[in-house]
């Protein structure tokens, strides 16, 4: 698997023109969220994660921006009908990336009910066939690992990987008055044959806004 990866990653690097737009988010609302859901799901035994809300609202923003839910094939742009969400899995032999598909139209709670099965199958070694593959954008958190912030490679054919770190306690302003809140920060990596600056950043405002308003995540 490492030498597969390393295949890719280098072809991904040396082929395809890669540019990054960041972006920091204030995560207090969607933690409050998150905390407040939990409780109500407590009794199905189910919790979601803070990566759980962060796929939802990559799926959401990639309907307002399907040129990054795309791939560039030959000399053309293929926009994907369908929103299918690979999350990057960690695994004693490397990275292994399981698909949430139509994760646009599926609740916070399906989402995280299908990302555990899935990654858990993975580290147990026994994945469906329809686990992986079909992806048409990622998102890679290493948030779980105290990570501020990073930079993630494309994997192709896609056109863009979101890269997310820790929500961290830092100074923020809110009407006009300085407190403490948490902030993730979250880095798109883009191909530019696919797409440009200004429609990567204003993806990242959009998501910016859903984590910030996490009740959009739920409509």
């Amino acid at each position: 698997m490492r030498r597969r990866i390393a295949e890719v990653m280098t072809a991904s690097k040396t082929s395809v023109p890669h540019f990054y737009v960041t972006m920091a988010i204030d995560m207090d609302q969607a933690l409050a969220e998150r905390e407040r859901m939990n409780a109500v799901l407590a009794d199905e035994g189910l919790k979601l994660s803070v990566n759980d809300l962060i796929v939802k609202a990559a799926a959401l923003a990639l309907r307002k921006y399907p040129n990054l839910n795309a791939s560039f094939a030959g000399d053309k742009v293929i926009r994907h009908g369908d929103i299918n969400i690979g999350v990057a899995v960690a695994l004693e032999t490397g990275l292994l990336t399981v698909v949430v598909r139509n994760a646009d139209q599926k609740t916070l709670s399906q989402i995280s009910q299908e990302t555990r099965a899935k990654a858990g199958r993975a580290r147990e070694g026994k994945l469906h066939p329809e686990d992986i593959g079909g992806s048409t954008f990622t998102v890679s958190n290493l948030g779980m690992y105290g990570v501020e912030d990073f930079i993630a490679i494309i994997t192709p054919p896609e056109a863009a990987i979101l890269a997310v770190g820790a929500a961290q306690k830092q100074p923020v302003v809110r009407d006009e008055q300085i407190v403490i809140g948490q902030v993730m920060r979250a880095t798109i990596s883009a191909d530019h044959r696919v797409t440009d600056g200004a429609e990567a950043a204003e993806f990242m405002v959009e998501l910016k806004s859903l984590l910030e308003n996490p009740l959009r995540l739920t409509l």
